[in-house]
């Protein structure tokens, strides 16, 4: 077999990215979260019980995640990791078609975008430990970014599919006028539920490349004793971390600020139909500017990475979240910044959309940058384990984030209130930055 070249391998790498985006994009932003609210119809409740679900997953993800890790730097073959997963990340997507009108079956399709959830979170554990195989320590940056880049580009078409030819408004038409092709029935929501088998074929289709150009280096045969000895070095890692002061606060960091951010975009479309009574295909219009302002900046954000190193990107970054956190409160039908406005004014919607691209311009930036500082940080012996504890770190409160998300939801009453935890987690985030050392200690 000829020798797969570098360049192969990293545009390889590439399409995870682009594959699994609209798992993101489609499903839990900009499609199926405000799908779920239309289903149950009051907008606090939606969120509380998307809130529930999305933290049900992230446990599951926190407490597997550095075992995981770890069982994979003792094994290798990561590449087989990645395949289980891609089955749940398929499995789980496609079920989410089972969400129709009437809430019969709504419970089973939480549960199936929940395992799809996870299967994405720990495919992409392994992809992100692949990264610095794939260039120096001076390359990664520009390599992450530009990653990041062709991923956000890649949910964006799957959006714009979406929109102009399944998801339908309340008239039963896509964005551009025409019944949901493939003979969907607008009645029953069959468009917009196809949000699901349309992301499952998405991901089977683009992951082609990565399995075809990807390798794995790291090719040790399994022993009987891999599980223990994973776990004994899982546990010596986390013994001696306090010692590695500008790792454990990086980790800590991330833990508070990746959640924020992820909330953000969990609850964000959710958010935008509940309080602005956006339609889906509105929603989906909030995620196209998102996503072409994310892309541009992950681009940028890998130039300033290679540039000035991920510390100065992901600080700016952080600071820019807080203000929008802070921001979305103040934005409503009602009101904007404590305004009044009519009730056919046009300002909420244009203050939102402002807000999305903020958003997806400061997020796009902070994930590129991010995933380059824990490389940064990592011991490069034990890469796929410190990637498992990264996952750890940001998955840590992306269910307490939810959950805090969901009780304070219901308490309130008030989805604008429901939000107001993720200015507290970027602010910690913030604060522990500044232990971290740019270029780690390794």
């Amino acid at each position: 077999m000829a020798e797969i070249s570098a360049r192969k391998r990293i545009w390889g790498w590439f399409w995870f990215d682009w594959a699994s985006q609209p798992y993101n994009t489609l499903i839990l932003t900009f499609v199926f979260g405000p799908y779920i609210k239309s289903l149950i119809g009051d907008g606090a409740e939606a969120q509380a019980t998307w809130g529930f679900t999305v933290g049900a997953a992230g446990l599951c993800i926190a407490l597997l995640a550095p075992i995981l890790g770890a069982i994979a730097d003792t094994s290798g073959n990561r590449l087989h990791w990645i395949w289980a997963f891609s089955v749940m990340y398929v499995v789980g997507s496609a079920g989410v078609w089972m969400a129709a009108p009437g809430m019969d079956n709504l419970t089973f399709a939480l549960v199936m975008f929940a395992i799809g959830l996870v299967g994405m979170e720990f495919a992409t554990i392994f992809t992100n430990s692949m990264l610095p195989d794939l260039g120096t320590r001076e390359e990664i940056g520009r390599i992450s970014g530009n990653g990041w880049a062709f991923g956000y580009i890649g949910g964006l078409l799957a959006l714009i599919i979406m929109l102009t030819l399944f998801a339908e408004s309340p008239q039963g038409k896509t964005l551009i006028g025409i019944d949901p092709i493939l003979g969907l029935d607008p009645a029953t929501r069959e468009g917009t539920r196809f949000v699901g088998p349309l992301t499952a074929l998405w991901y089977m289709v683009f992951m082609v490349p990565f399995f075809l150009w990807v390798r794995d280096p790291k090719h040790s045969k399994p022993s009987p004793r891999m599980i223990k000895n994973a776990m004994t070095e899982l546990g010596r890692t986390l013994r001696k971390l306090p010692q590695s002061a500008s790792l454990f606060a990086y980790l800590g960091s991330s833990m508070f600020y990746r959640d924020a951010l992820n909330g953000m975009y969990t609850f964000g479309g959710i958010y935008a139909a509940g309080v602005l009574n956006w339609s889906v295909v509105n929603v989906g219009i909030f995620g196209i500017v998102a996503i072409i302002t994310g892309a541009i900046f992950a681009w940028l954000g890998g130039k300033a990475d290679h540039r000035v190193g991920p510390k100065p990107v992901i600080t700016v970054s952080i600071c820019v979240l807080t203000l929008v956190a802070i921001s979305v409160v103040f934005v409503s039908r009602e009101s904007v910044f404590g305004v009044a406005v009519g009730p056919g004014s046009s300002l909420p919607d244009i203050a939102f959309y402002f807000v999305g691209a903020v958003i997806g311009a400061a997020g796009g930036a902070l994930q590129s940058a991010s995933r380059t500082m824990m490389v940064r940080q990592a011991n490069p012996e034990r890469m796929t384990e410190a990637f498992g504890l990264y996952a750890l770190a940001g998955k840590a409160t992306s269910f307490i984030a939810p959950f805090s998300i969901g009780v304070v939801t219901a308490l309130t009453g008030s989805q604008q209130l429901g939000v107001t935890p993720l200015i507290g987690l970027f602010a910690v985030g913030l604060i522990l930055l500044v232990w971290v050392k740019p270029d780690g200690e390794h």
